[in-house]
């Protein structure tokens, strides 16, 4: 069967097409289009687009003065408008070049533009655009100037990484450094040496010069470090006047202990600050990884037990880390632990050295010297029980402990007797401390004017009302007042017009080698004394050991004497066995004090009238030195004898045997710390070359240059 359809159905006339009809509106495209007008209008950002070739073909009218200046208009190659940004350390490296030769979406991309109102900075985003046939037609998106945003973030981030007041690395960043280095090297066969260096004296310069004098020592510091060094990216400020410096594949200890010797001379030379001129030292400890260790904690560590060993060994020297320094660490950490369990197991005991009338002998009371007996070590000498108890904080119940039980042993002496309790700076600025003292004696029931509580001057560096608050406490109790230590420490003599103190100890440090020849102990000691009277303060003589001494202090009418030429301290049973009303003790010891002596064999050199003598130092002590194979000597004749490391003692022929000299030197030597004598000072090899000595070439060339001395003036250097 098939379909037929007639002509007329054809023929039949059809209805028009419609007409189209307009588009429906769209609010949500006009709305779009409006916020992009708003964001190009309010200047938030602008739009951009480029060709295939990555030429411009159009940008926001508002911000083309900022990119293209007085330029005709975009044409040009887009991404040669613009100069990478250098990231900050951890943020990506992409550059524009890159993500357009991807052809692909980016954002966040840096640059910058340097023209119209300066330089600035761009952040761009955008993506590759292509055809119906997909070919590349090119790029748009979208720029925003973060110029603001970027410098507070550079500046954000030199916080984070470098130290504000000197410009070096920070503690934070060069941790991350060293880590890195140590992590990246092959630990058997590269080195890398960690340097900790610690400011002598520094505390003083602020104390005395206040903390902005401070600050600008901090700076020049570290301009002399960055001169020796050499590299301001391996020197590191710690905080404080700690410093460290990183040196990567270096582990020759002949050269490292040559720059620690310079750095310790370099910064060890006056400073100029203002109108003042200041003075400090340094001291140095230095680990080598692997050998020290391998981890950027364990080198640390190490290098600081080094560095702790160089600050006690007399400081301005340096000290390579050695296992024995981590023992003694360990050792030190299991006093610390024992120390704590001390005053509960009753280990500690009091000792009481007699104070003497130094005119009738007569014994007017005792200090009170605290001792522990460890149930294993045995003694433990308070040189290291006591810092250790500063720094754990027990030094305050240390202290309550010598004055409860001083208090109660004073009870059971004749009433004519005082006991004298020492007091630590912290263990004084406790806000009950008052209290406590008031407590301790009504228990005890001793009378205030029995008890004299000695402080130490390093009170008065805290908060000047609250000390004097303390002490007008104490007087009204009716306690008595010593000024321990006078002269070791705190440098302004302000506090003596106000603080109430009875008496001044005159510390044990000037009177040793107050009698020897020239000493400048001596005039120290009648000053303080003549002062003394003039305050009507009484005055204690301490370490008075030789009767050349005694004979000093009683000719300065110095009231009271303490020292093993009348008694060394003895335990509480054997004083109160000897004491009574009118207890006298007989004098006892050397005529003379006398230096002890160091028997060596070492070559040292002597300047003679205009000649240069090299002889065989064969003993050496505080006051002087024999000396063998010298030539001309005359005794009276002045002389100076060159020990070596810048160390120039002038000294007196004092006697002609042979071929051995004996001098005496005009300022004594003190110890170095390590079982050695020094001078006070010592000379840098620069002015040591200038005055014709010889000297070290390399010491020389490094000093001339910090003092902005030609190098080529520098010229017949002896080595």
């Amino acid at each position: 069967m098939s379909l037929r359809i007639g002509r007329s159905s054809l023929l039949k006339k059809q209805p028009p097409e419609p007409s189209p009809a307009a588009p429906e509106p769209n609010p949500l495209a006009e709305m779009g289009q409006a916020f992009l007008q708003t964001f190009e209008t309010i200047g938030q950002g602008g739009f951009w687009m480029t060709d295939a070739a990555g030429a411009l073909t159009y940008l926001s009218a508002h911000i083309r003065p900022d990119l293209l200046g007085e330029e005709a208009g975009p044409g040009g190659r887009f991404i040669d408008l613009f100069e990478p940004v250098v990231r900050t350390e951890g943020e990506s490296g992409r550059t524009l070049q890159f993500v357009f030769a991807r052809k692909s979406k980016f954002d966040g991309i840096l640059v910058r533009r340097s023209i119209g109102r300066g330089e600035r900075i761009w952040e761009l985003s955008g993506e590759a655009m292509f055809d119906p046939l997909g070919e590349h037609s090119g790029f748009r998106g979208i720029l925003k100037d973060v110029t603001e945003q970027h410098l507070h973030a550079e500046e954000k981030s030199q916080l984070v990484r470098y130290d504000p007041l000197t410009g070096l690395t920070n503690r934070h960043r060069m941790g991350k450094v060293l880590e890195q280095i140590l992590t990246s090297f092959d630990a058997g066969s590269r080195c890398c040496t960690v340097m900790l260096l610690d400011l002598d004296r520094f505390k003083q310069v602020n104390d005395t010069l206040g903390h902005a004098a401070g600050d600008a020592l901090l700076k020049q510091v570290a301009e002399r470090l960055i001169t020796i060094v050499g590299d301001k990216e391996a020197i590191c400020r710690l905080g404080g006047d700690e410093f460290q410096i990183v040196l990567r594949d270096q582990g020759d200890q002949e050269f490292l202990g040559q720059l620690a010797y310079r750095i310790i001379e370099m910064l060890s030379q006056p400073y100029r600050i203002g109108e003042e001129r200041c003075t400090i030292g340094a001291s140095i400890g230095i680990a080598i990884s692997p050998r020290d260790g391998t981890s950027a904690d364990e080198l640390t560590r190490n290098a600081d037990l080094a560095l702790y060993s160089a600050k006690n060994s007399g400081r301005g020297g340096f000290r390579f880390f050695t296992t024995d320094y981590l023992k003694a660490a360990t050792e030190r950490r299991e006093l610390e632990e024992d120390l704590h369990l001390a005053i509960e197991r009753d280990e500690f005991q009091l000792y009481y050295q007699p104070v003497v009338d130094a005119r009738t002998d007569t014994v007017v009371g005792a200090e009170a010297l605290i001792r522990w007996i460890h149930p294993v070590k045995g003694f433990v000498s308070p040189a290291q029980f006591i810092p250790l108890a500063e720094e754990s904080n027990l030094i305050c119940r240390l202290g309550e402990f010598a004055l409860r039980r001083g208090c109660s042993d004073a009870m059971q002496w004749p009433k004519s007797l005082r006991v004298a309790i020492n007091v630590s700076p912290v263990q004084f600025a406790e806000e009950d401390f008052v209290k406590i003292v008031q407590r301790v004696l009504r228990e005890t029931r001793l009378p205030p004017e029995r008890l004299e509580l000695e402080i130490t001057e390093s009170v008065f560096v805290s908060d000047d009302e609250k000390v004097q608050q303390i002490f007008q406490g104490l007087k009204n109790l009716g306690v008595r007042l010593a000024l321990d230590d006078f002269g070791t420490g705190y440098s302004s003599l302000g506090y003596l017009r106000r603080s109430p103190f009875d008496k001044l100890k005159i510390d044990q440090s000037f009177i040793r080698g107050a009698t020897e020849f020239a000493s400048r102990n001596r005039p120290i000691v009648e000053a303080t004394a003549t002062m003394a009277q003039a305050l009507s303060m009484v005055t204690t003589a301490e370490g008075v050991e030789t009767f050349d001494q005694l004979d000093l202090v009683r000719a300065q009418r110095v009231n009271y004497v303490q020292g093993y030429i009348y008694s060394k301290p003895i335990s509480a049973e054997e004083f109160l066995s000897k004491a009574s009303d009118n207890w006298q003790i007989v004098p006892s010891g050397p005529a003379r004090q006398r230096a002890d002596r160091l028997t060596m064999y070492r070559a040292v050199g002597v300047v003679h009238h205009d000649t240069y003598q090299t002889g065989i130092l064969r003993n050496l002590s505080t006051s002087g030195a024999l000396i063998e194979g010298l030539t001309d000597m005359v005794p009276g004749e002045m002389i100076a004898v060159d020990l070596g490391s810048g160390q120039i003692a002038v000294a007196e022929v004092i006697r002609v045997v042979g071929i051995r000299t004996g001098v005496a030197f005009e300022i004594p030597l003190v110890p170095d710390g390590a079982g050695g004598l020094c001078t006070l000072r010592r000379i840098s090899s620069f002015d040591l070359w200038k005055a014709g000595l010889p000297v070290n070439k390399d010491d020389v060339l490094e000093l001339a240059k910090l003092r902005g001395t030609p190098a080529g003036a520098i010229t017949g250097i002896a080595i």
